[in-house]
């Protein structure tokens, strides 16, 4: 049996009826199952006393895989509620985890006051959430009342997560990310060393922080509907404010007067810092003793890169596998790399919840932190996934940089550096950059105000910018800089670089060290919009400092500068109101950077695509030249004999890819003096044969010679061509006049030589020269495009359509134009639809139909034929619809 059609067409129904198959199974193939959260009210005991029931707001994610699954607890950032990670909770639902997402204490719909992640209230609510867990049939269990969990979070939902793993052992890996180690350090920095106590108040951060608390506004998250609607409740029409929850929201009564009393003052007392430090990592240094993953923000002012590493160098300690990430975003914009952190913590838990060493669904054994917490929590920690050391082969360190930009979308690209072991903050290595600057005078203003900015707290992430605003203003006479001289390589800095200086004076001054990145002009970089806040007491002889600057991953270039900058005052931190002078001075000239030079960084070279298409589109056209049809050898040898006829073309025939002929055996002559008309139908091969005419397209057929000589591509003889084919094309930003000489300089050919004030006379566009392109008419187009095609005045000029856009006024003297262009000894061709212009301008005429010549002559003869025959009138549509319809 043989197929109509043959081989090919069998092919080709088989290779259909495939595809067909194909997307039919891709559609109707059953997708995963749909992943529903089930909402619930937890009730919880908690307090000091155990005196406090509050109601938790949650929502249970069983796990699309069915069947039991380890558990992943998401928290929500400040400000936000469940409802703030909702999304994640089902791509971990759908990744095969039970998750469970509730509002804390305090927010959205939960009762409660907000505790700051205390161990009396929100630690001991997350324990009986894993009491609660426990209970579920689809989560999987390591021992009575001990499910296997990990935890997840951001900010505030982070260090629950890691003071949670500190007071429960039965928790099993955590996620901790942008959040706190010690929250009296991050609310009062101190680059100088000498702690909280003597920090500076960051009181931008600090207001937004508690007057965000339960108010609806999130510096984690923007703005979280349901934080106004909590005040009242899991339900229930909202109730009137108290004095307390106007000026603290929905803080304990503690916490509200200890903000009252630090931010009046702006100074930290004992009692705060207790209190911060209860609620922060830094007070349980060694009961996290299981495997944590710390992403961190570049850029965060909030809580900076520092806290990550207090935390890494903590829980390392104790021999538990802990790997940093230091991600491109922050609390301050940026981008916060939803995609990849969301991928890199599912693969944490992968690795630990369900793939982790001995992960069975009852284990056996002593957590390595088991004991170290109190509380309600049940669990006798027997999972025993809580092992030290990390996997062979896993990147302990990551850090986002820089790719540069996607060539389609022109967005920045980010990759990833990944390091084997984590060097902390001083490095793996560190040079020292040399510094110079005499001794500078820096004034504190009366009332600290104007202050210079390094960011503006908080605004990236409530306004959602994705880079953050990046203002960065010194105020003149605030401020003491020291620069090194320009790099003579690129330097990478990653880690907290260190300078020395000394302050003259006297009493305690409050200053800010920042790390500008300088290419030598006004305006330099500052990183991240990091400040380093110290306080220290000026002595007359000098009192000399260590400051510790800001931690960062930056390439400073070659030929950039490292320009240190110490000022008195800044916006968004506390500062005496007492005016004061002191003198700045280098106690010493060295800064030291830190590195790490095992950070490798993928190659951010092309995509695949785009070296892999030219290649493609190579190896096809090799094909083509082998494949191709044979074509006759053509003579290439000047005609000195047609050296003063502008045209001649003989037998020029054109193939289309089907075969079928564009152009069929087509020849005539057109000698100086003519303005010939190119006529024919649509489809009778006009354009082709001008195309292949200027040589943008080879004939498979015949030849074109122009004054005896053979067109091909790039032959000297085109340059006496001048052309205007399928249309205009000019930059729209430019000027007319401006397109024309950009076009001529392209030629390579002398200015003198294009005659362009005969070509703008031509154009007739008066003052319109001046302006943007964009701003012409169709008609002004084509006008600049006829004159283009006239610049140099060449010999023979073929222009398709010149007319299209013009008004009548515009043709007639488009008329004139080319008669005179053509009586001074030069040659004119143009395809035109407008017989009636035709029969007014041209003295010949070519007339094809379906590739071929059907007639050709002086305008004049045809007519006169056209009469003699048959008697009609003696227009050029009578006798072009005459020869057209014999043609058939």
């Amino acid at each position: 049996m043989t197929f109509p059609g043959g081989r090919r067409a069998l092919t080709a129904v088989v290779a259909l009826v495939l595809v067909v198959v194909g997307c039919l199974a891709w559609a109707l193939w059953p997708s995963g199952k749909p992943v529903r959260g089930q909402d619930t009210a937890i009730s919880v005991v908690d307090g000091p006393a155990d005196d406090q029931r509050v109601t938790l707001d949650a929502t249970f994610f069983p796990p699309a895989t069915g069947g039991k699954a380890p558990a992943v607890l998401l928290a929500h950032g400040f400000g936000g509620s469940k409802q703030s990670v909702r999304d994640l909770a089902v791509r971990l639902a759908g990744r095969g985890y039970a998750v469970l997402t509730w509002s804390a204490r305090g927010f959205g719909r939960s009762t409660g006051e907000i505790a700051l992640n205390s161990p009396d209230y929100e630690v001991k609510d997350v324990r009986q959430l894993v009491d609660w867990l426990a209970k579920r049939p689809e989560v999987r269990l390591d021992g009575a009342g001990d499910p296997r969990v990990g935890i997840a979070g951001g900010s505030y939902g982070g260090a629950i997560a890691l003071m949670t793993a500190a007071y429960d052992s039965r928790i099993d890996a955590i996620a901790p990310e942008i959040t706190w180690n010690d929250l009296a350090d991050a609310l009062f920095p101190d680059a100088g060393g000498n702690g909280p106590i003597n920090g500076v108040f960051k009181k931008m951060w600090a207001g937004i922080f508690f007057s965000s608390g339960g108010s609806g506004l999130a510096p984690d998250g923007g703005l979280d509907a349901q934080g106004l609607a909590g005040l009242s409740g899991p339900s229930g029409p909202a109730q009137a404010l108290t004095p307390q929850q106007v000026q603290c929201g929905r803080f304990l009564p503690a916490i509200c007067d200890m903000y009252q009393t630090v931010a009046s003052t702006g100074r930290a007392t004992p009692e705060a810092i207790n209190l911060l430090r209860r609620s922060s990592p830094s007070s349980v240094p060694d009961k996290i003793r299981i495997p944590t993953l710390l992403i961190q923000g570049q850029r965060d002012s909030l809580f900076p890169l520092g806290h990550a590493d207090a935390n890494a160098r903590q829980i390392a300690a104790t021999g538990a596998p802990v790997e940093v990430a230091w991600i491109n975003g922050g609390h301050d914009g940026g981008d916060n790399e939803p995609d990849w952190v969301f991928d890199r913590t599912a693969d944490w838990f992968d690795r630990w919840l369900k793939n982790g060493p001995g992960s069975t669904a009852t284990g056996t054994g002593t957590s390595a932190n088991a004991g170290a917490g109190t509380g309600t929590g049940t669990g006798t920690g027997t999972a025993s996934t809580r092992t030290a050391g990390a996997a062979a082969g896993a990147a302990a360190f990551t850090v986002s940089r820089d790719g540069g930009r996607d060539p389609g979308t022109r967005q920045t690209v980010l990759v990833h550096a990944t390091a084997n072991g984590y060097p902390g903050l001083s490095g793996t290595t560190r040079t020292t950059v040399r510094l110079s600057g005499p001794e500078q005078q820096i004034a504190n203003p009366p009332g600290g105000s104007p202050a210079s900015i390094s960011s503006v707290p908080g605004f990236g992430s409530l306004l959602r910018s994705g880079g953050g605003l990046g203002v960065s203003l010194d105020i003149p006479g605030q401020a003491a800089a020291f620069e090194s001289a320009p790099l003579t390589a690129p330097a990478h800095v990653t880690g907290s670089p260190t300078v020395q200086v000394k302050v003259y004076g006297t009493g305690e001054a409050t200053l800010f060290a920042k790390l500008y990145d300088s290419s030598g002009g006004p305006v330099a970089v500052l990183p991240s919009s990091l400040v380093a806040p110290f306080r220290v007491t000026a002595t007359e002889e000098g009192t000399p400092v260590t400051v510790t600057l800001p931690a960062i991953d930056r390439t400073f270039d070659a030929g950039h500068r490292m320009r240190v900058v110490i000022s008195a005052t800044d916006l968004g931190f506390s500062t005496p109101a007492t005016p004061a002078v002191y003198r700045i001075g280098l106690a010493s000239p060295e800064l030291t950077v830190p590195a790490d030079p095992a950070l490798v960084t993928p190659a951010t070279g092309p995509a695949w695509w785009t070296w892999a298409l030219p290649l493609a589109a190579t190896l096809a056209a090799a094909v083509l030249v082998l494949t191709r049809r044979a074509r006759p050898a053509r003579s290439t040898a000047d005609r000195p004999d047609l050296a003063d006829v502008p045209l001649v073309i003989t037998g020029l025939g054109k193939r289309y890819s089907n075969g079928e002929k564009a152009v069929d055996d087509l020849s005539f002559r057109v000698e100086r003096g003519q303005v010939l008309g190119l006529l024919g139908p649509n489809g009778a091969g006009k354009t082709t044969t001008m195309r292949m005419l200027m040589g943008l397209i080879l004939p498979d057929e015949g030849e074109i010679r122009i004054f005896g000589h053979p067109v091909v591509p790039g032959a000297p003889v085109l340059s006496r061509l001048g052309s205007f084919v399928e249309g205009p094309g000019f930059l729209p930003h430019l000027s007319g006049r401006a397109n024309l000489e950009l076009y001529w300089q392209a030629t390579g050919r002398p200015a003198e030589d294009a005659h362009l004030e005969e070509a703008l006379e031509i154009a007739g566009l008066g003052a319109a020269l001046e302006r943007a392109v964009r701003t012409y008419s169709q008609g002004m187009r084509q006008r600049l495009a006829i004159a283009q095609a006239m610049l140099g005045l060449p010999d023979l000029l073929v222009l398709d359509e010149p007319t299209n856009g013009l008004d009548p006024p515009q043709i007639a003297e488009m008329r004139k134009v080319l008669k005179a262009y053509a009586q001074g000894g030069r040659t004119v061709i143009v395809s035109s639809h407008l017989l009636g212009e035709v029969e007014q301008t041209c003295s010949h005429v070519v007339v094809m139909h379906r590739g071929r010549l059907v007639s050709e002559g002086p305008v004049d003869g045809l007519l006169g034929a056209s009469a003699s025959s048959n008697g009609s009138g003696h227009r050029l549509e009578d006798v072009f619809l005459d020869l057209i319809g014999e043609s058939r």
